[in-house]
């Protein structure tokens, strides 16, 4: 079955080419369109995509405004912010507002392909020419305030997961590097995450900066 994908892109050129690119993929259907961010939700409930890929910047509402307007709404279709901005500030609040995924505009049909199944399947995924800045800007933004810490304290195979899934890593690519099961490395994510008290992935990784691990 393919997966449902609705675009947010106010540039007709732009939106054009990205939706000629996914056509191109078998396992990638065009559900539906927006042009402006102020329509994201109304488009969510028409088309029903699996994963709404999104431009930052658009008019009326953003990107972001409109992955916090979904949170508040309770909406969890996976999103993942396309844009030419390679501004890690921009990364960080999309993040924070919910996005799994983060890419540039000049990525290739490939990788913008297996973005989408990775999301899809509820992986964190986030362009490595940017993790770095990402990882520093997560450490400029920690809080100053006092966290929680964690209920369990990590296991030294837990923190190796940790560390690959900060560098945005997904759960294939860190079972073939640390030669364990698909499966097993699942396991000792939602591990970590119970440990750390938080829901998702990036939420981990905030807390672990937070917490001098990472």
């Amino acid at each position: 079955m393919k997966i449902k994908v609705m675009l947010a892109e106010d540039q007709n050129l732009v939106r054009e080419g990205l939706r000629s690119l996914l056509e191109l993929s078998d396992n990638i259907e065009v559900v539906g369109e927006v042009s402006d961010g102020a329509e994201v939700v109304a488009g969510l409930k028409r088309y029903q995509p699996d994963v709404l890929l999104t431009d930052i910047r658009m008019p009326r509402m953003t990107g972001i405004e409109a992955l916090r307007a979904m949170q508040e709404l309770g909406i969890d279709t996976p999103a993942i912010i396309l844009t030419t901005f390679d501004d890690h500030q921009l990364v960080l609040e999309g993040m924070q507002a919910g996005a799994s995924g983060y890419l540039l505009k000049d990525v290739s049909l490939e990788s913008l392909v297996n973005a989408i199944e990775a999301v899809h399947r509820g992986e964190t995924l986030v362009q490595p020419a940017i993790t770095e800045r990402i990882l520093k800007g997560l450490a400029s933004m920690a809080s100053k305030e006092e966290e929680p810490g964690v209920v369990e304290p990590l296991s030294p195979k837990e923190l190796e997961v940790l560390r690959l899934v900060a560098g945005g890593y997904s759960n294939r690519e860190i079972s073939s590097a640390i030669h364990k099961s698909e499966g097993t490395v699942k396991n000792q994510v939602s591990s970590i995450l119970e440990k750390l008290g938080v829901r998702d992935r990036t939420q981990a990784v905030l807390k672990a900066i937070n917490l001098g691990l990472l």
